[in-house]
């Protein structure tokens, strides 16, 4: 069985880790030593899509939620300009399991405890993948990222999916701005969690102030965005009562 939410898209042609480069928030030349994690921006800095580069010969695999794969395709189309690059959606498939890489697959480059990933067609080998993110406060499209996020409160300098040194790239000026020149004040963290509430839900203090979202949920732990100055203290989101360690 593959990875079925995923898709893939084929970059080609000579001047393929140029055009990335200036698009992406991590440095193409990690792809001499295996996978990259990476986003592309707004001007404006907020989140739009992450997604995994791999090198294959001549050609880099992109590696990106199939939901995003036809919009994502049009807009780098449209950046591309007169760039020697070729784009194209494949119906190559995702595999992933936990563990070291086997031969032929790539490490997450993430943390290694989410495991590996392949595009050969090999089966996919099961894991309580929720499990595996919530314990490691690594977010996911859709649930986690959404078109609110700023990728440094999302954790994406720990998670290797940024790039300080690489030079510009789409929305870089915010994101350098903010890791130079301020202190998160919010942000993804796991928290320990009693109950259950559904994805989204608002999570308050004692006195009722707004001091985050709850996402993924994953027996007596969960992902949440917080309000760190908020965050002290019992927290209840919905029926469930949050406790963050960092307080």
């Amino acid at each position: 069985m593959t990875y079925d939410a995923r898709k893939v898209i084929e970059i080609s042609g000579e001047d393929r880790m140029h055009f990335l480069q200036g698009l992406i928030t991590n440095d193409v030349k990690g792809l001499e030593t295996g996978a990259v994690y990476a986003a592309l921006l707004t001007p404006q800095g907020k989140f739009m899509v992450d997604f995994f580069l791999v090198p294959e010969g001549d050609v880099i695999l992109m590696d990106l939620p199939a939901s995003q794969a036809e919009t994502l395709l049009k807009r780098l189309t449209m950046y591309k300009l007169r760039s020697k690059v070729t784009l194209a959606l494949t119906e190559r498939t995702v595999s992933r399991g936990p563990g070291p890489a086997p031969e032929g697959a790539f490490q997450d480059p993430r943390t290694a405890e989410m495991g590996w990933r392949a595009y050969d067609g090999r089966p996919s080998e099961a894991a309580d993948w929720d499990a595996i993110r919530v314990a490691h406060c690594v977010p996911e499209f859709g649930v986690e990222l959404t078109p609110d996020t700023f990728i440094l409160e999302a954790g994406f300098e720990r998670l290797h999916g940024v790039d300080f040194k690489k030079g510009c790239y789409v929305g870089q000026e915010i994101t350098a701005r903010m890791k130079h020149k301020t202190e998160l004040r919010k942000g993804l963290a796991t928290v320990n969690i009693e109950g259950t509430a559904p994805v989204g839900t608002e999570i308050v203090t004692e006195d009722g102030k707004a001091a985050g979202t709850l996402f993924t949920q994953s027996g007596d732990k969960a992902i949440a965005y917080l309000r760190f100055d908020r965050a002290k203290g019992p927290l209840t989101a919905g029926d469930a009562r949050i406790r963050f360690a960092g307080s």
